[in-house]
């Protein structure tokens, strides 16, 4: 069995992982976001691990109502609960430790 997390920062970051995985089913989603970000198919699984991408993919994902539902209905999160991830990625005290 899994330890549960409790870090906001680490739970703002799975939210983060599986809003990119909502925006990757999707074709048309998808070639917009990477328009969007430039970032290429090829370098997509590099920068899911940068945070600052990881706050972009949420930012991509609250731009509207409809995005913003359809991913809270497909991660049964509420759109309150995306909001608080978006925010914890941009917070300075969750940075995590780098040794």
């Amino acid at each position: 069995m899994k330890k549960p997390v409790h870090n906001p920062r680490e739970v703002a970051e799975i939210v983060a992982i599986q809003a990119l995985g909502f925006i990757a089913g999707d074709q048309e989603r998808l070639g917009l976001f990477l328009a969007e970000t430039g970032i290429g198919p090829e370098t997509l699984r590099n920068a899911a691990s940068d945070p600052q991408f990881l706050a972009s993919v949420l930012d991509f994902v609250m731009r509207d109502d409809a995005t913003v539902t359809a991913f809270a209905k497909a991660s049964e999160l509420h759109p309150t609960n995306i909001a608080a991830a978006r925010q914890a990625l941009g917070d300075p005290k969750w940075e995590r430790d780098v040794p």
